[in-house]
């Protein structure tokens, strides 16, 4: 779809399926493609195809009240008054034909009884009764041509074609007025499929924005997960020898080298781990590009790190072959431990973590990270519980589910249950 432009200011793009050039098409469709081409109080301007058409049927309802004004002047059986009073009507008839486009319908309605009295006036209430077809829904056209043919019969009785019988003169003119309503039908279908593909096209640009966004949105939230289960590791072993440092500024050297070493270790990997995730999310593939991610084999680098951070940890591996596991499920398991992992270094530091994972045929794959009570108080941490709701979706979209909580203990538990026939 492009943006309408021309003699006119640029306006937004919202003229769809509008040509860049309006004079060739009627001011009626450009009211209806553009609602801004007027200000929806009055008619829209006509267009240079609509002086056009204008003027070609004033001069074709002139051109045929001609011909009816040389019949009725001829014909010997019509008194002189009432032929002078013919040509005045039909003249006025050709007249009002510069209405057909203001008031239609009222036209059509007038040129009724002007017809029946006027032979002259029969082109302009053929085009009355055409513009009628084209502006107004189909059932004021049907009524209109209805009357009109059942006057026929009345109009060539009292004012009988002295070239013609009379049943041949009411048949040819019954057929002239259903082709002129035909016509009319056609070319207003014509206009209405224009008004449908438009509202199509529409519906079309529309659908895409909402598609669009919808992206952005999961891709925001994609990068929002994958930054949260794999920084959030990293920054909290940051934290915790940070806060070591800063608590014991009398340590030996050795403690102070060795948390000094751990802090750039896991500062290099969290930059690292975040090269990985925009490079991923540029790729579109989250299994193929960049290093290879963590699947359920990497579960005892995962312990051992936080282990080295002064956790205690109990890794419960009841998994004969974790590289058998599929990819995707291995990784499910593996960003659930460590989401459990990092909530436990924040929320119970001090406990004793047990990550259970075991596998039994037909059943699946179960992971399972629980904490008890953390000794002694524990400062409050900030969390909005994006990373629970996030392994929820994980589990969800793997096939499995995911119910985490506190349990009767105090302690808190998250457990998963992941598909994985055995």
């Amino acid at each position: 779809m492009s943006t309408v432009s021309g003699d006119e200011p640029v306006r937004p793009a919202v003229a769809y399926g509008l040509p860049r050039r309006r004079w060739f098409l009627p001011s009626a469709v450009i009211a209806e493609l553009d609602p801004e081409a007027s200000d929806g109080r009055r008619r829209p301007r006509r267009t240079v195809r609509d002086w056009a058409v204008d003027v070609g049927c004033f001069l074709l309802a002139v051109v045929i009240a001609f011909g009816a004004g040389v019949s009725v002047h001829g014909d010997t059986h019509i008194p002189r008054a009432l032929a002078v009073a013919d040509l005045g009507i039909g003249g006025l008839a050709c007249a009002a034909v510069w209405l057909r486009r203001r008031w239609p319908l009222g036209l059509a309605v007038v040129m009724l009884p002007v017809g029946l009295v006027s032979n002259t006036a029969g082109g302009a209430g053929m085009i009355a009764l055409f513009t009628v077809a084209v502006h107004r829904p189909f059932k004021y056209a049907a009524w209109l041509s209805g009357v009109q043919l059942a006057l026929l019969p009345l109009f060539f009785w009292l004012r009988p074609d002295p070239d013609m019988p009379y049943l041949a003169s009411v048949a040819v003119t019954a057929l002239l007025t259903a082709a002129v309503v035909g016509w009319g039908l056609f070319v207003r279908s014509k206009r209405q499929l224009m008004l449908s593909l438009r509202d199509r096209a529409r519906r079309a640009e529309t659908e895409a924005a909402l598609r669009a966004e919808q992206a952005q949105r999961l891709a925001r939230e994609a990068i929002a997960r994958e930054m949260h289960d794999v920084l959030a590791h990293r920054l909290t072993l940051l934290s915790v020898h940070a806060g070591a440092l800063e608590f014991r500024p009398d340590a030996p050297q050795e403690e102070v080298a060795r948390a000094a070493g751990v802090i750039r270790e896991s500062a290099h990997e969290a930059l690292q781990d975040l090269r990985e995730i925009i490079g991923v999310l540029r790729a579109g593939d989250s299994d193929d590009a960049g290093r290879p991610q963590p699947t359920l084999a990497a579960l005892d680098s995962l312990v051992a790190e936080s282990r080295e951070a002064g956790m205690k940890v109990v890794l419960d591996l009841r998994v004969a072959d974790p590289a058998a596991v599929p990819a995707s499920v291995g990784r499910t398991a593996y960003r659930i431990a460590q989401e459990g992992l990092t909530n436990a270094r924040k929320h119970a530091p001090g406990a004793e973590v047990t990550v259970t994972v075991t596998n039994a045929p037909g059943d699946g794959l179960t992971v399972t990270v629980h904490n008890p009570v953390p000794p002694g108080e524990v400062p409050h941490v900030p969390g909005s519980g994006q990373g629970l709701i996030g392994l929820t979706e994980r589990a969800t979209l793997a096939g499995g589910t995911l119910d985490h909580g506190i349990e009767a203990d105090g302690g808190f538990r998250v457990h998963a249950r992941l598909p994985w026939p055995g």
